[in-house]
């Protein structure tokens, strides 16, 4: 047993210091080509926002390499926290704040050729363009927190540190595709009319998901109910705990930003707002085979 427990330790501090230093040169590489961008295309600077990306870093750390992330085989409502966070708070801070053109110029210069080569090539272009489909977005987004709370999936990852990292990173990645068509509507691909529907329609999935934590009346997952009590609270009130944050966090999270979008599109100055993202990753791409 205490053989097991060193060997949990070590594994959970070992991909902790991987990820904390993956996110800590995630950021420096952003900073350093955003100060690049200033000197040389001070056009594609402006539409970067470091602070929101560098933001988003730190929540994602927290939420998935800090001390405080081991609480989430503990309590099913810390892991429910710790994937809302990854998802709705991370990943579309992140993306607001515009990294691609960023993170592209602040790489050596053979990683810097390599990726753009890459990111120019037919094959590339294919799999952005289906994975940035609105509704590969949308179901990908929904899917991934449907998947990983079946019974059989949720206990695989609390079982293996291994399905665990999976599950931290699908819950990420599905986050940033979720997010892209509503932060990124320079490409075209989702109009500003159709935004409001597509945030809401997302809520419906995970309504039906927190409700059935909620009232259930059982608690369905053996890695929590054989857990230690944590905060006085029984296998059943955490679940129940869990599925009430879910159901005020999305409903919150997602109908802000559709209301948002819908002021905006009523605004007199609607015809007049356009992002520059798409033209800002277009020149970054030129700037750095220079």
């Amino acid at each position: 047993m205490d053989c097991e427990l060193h060997h949990t330790a070590w594994v959970w501090w070992s991909t902790s210091i991987a990820v904390t230093a993956a996110i800590v040169a995630t950021a420096l590489v952003y900073l350093r080509g955003w100060r690049r961008l200033r000197e040389s295309a001070p056009e594609i600077a402006a539409g970067c926002k470091p602070w929101m990306s560098i933001v988003g870093l730190v929540v994602l750390w927290i939420s998935i390499a800090s001390p405080l992330s081991t609480l989430d085989h503990r309590l099913l409502t810390f892991h429910m926290l710790q994937h809302l966070l990854s998802m709705t708070v991370a990943a579309p801070l992140i993306l607001a704040g515009a990294p691609g053109p960023a993170i592209l110029r602040g790489l050596p210069p053979l990683v810097r050729d390599a990726a753009v080569t890459f990111l120019r090539s037919d094959g590339a272009r294919r799999i952005g363009r289906w994975l940035t489909n609105p509704i590969a977005c949308w179901l990908v987004g929904t899917g991934v927190v449907i998947a990983w709370h079946v019974p059989a999936a949720h206990e695989l990852s609390m079982r293996s540190h291994a399905w665990h990292f999976v599950q931290q990173v699908t819950f990420f990645a599905g986050g940033l595709l979720f997010w892209w068509p509503v932060l990124k509507r320079s490409s075209g691909r989702l109009p500003a009319s159709s935004a409001p529907l597509y945030l809401f329609l997302a809520t419906l999935p995970c309504d039906a998901l927190s409700a059935f934590l909620s009232f259930c009346g059982r608690a369905i997952y053996s890695s929590h109910r054989s857990a230690p009590a944590t905060s006085g609270l029984t296998a059943l009130q955490d679940q129940e705990l869990a599925g009430a944050l879910m159901w005020f966090w999305v409903t919150i999270a997602y109908l802000i930003p559709a209301v948002a979008i819908l002021l905006r599109m009523l605004s007199p100055r609607a015809g007049e707002i356009r992002s520059a993202e798409g033209k800002g990753l277009v020149t970054s791409l030129n700037l750095g085979t220079r």
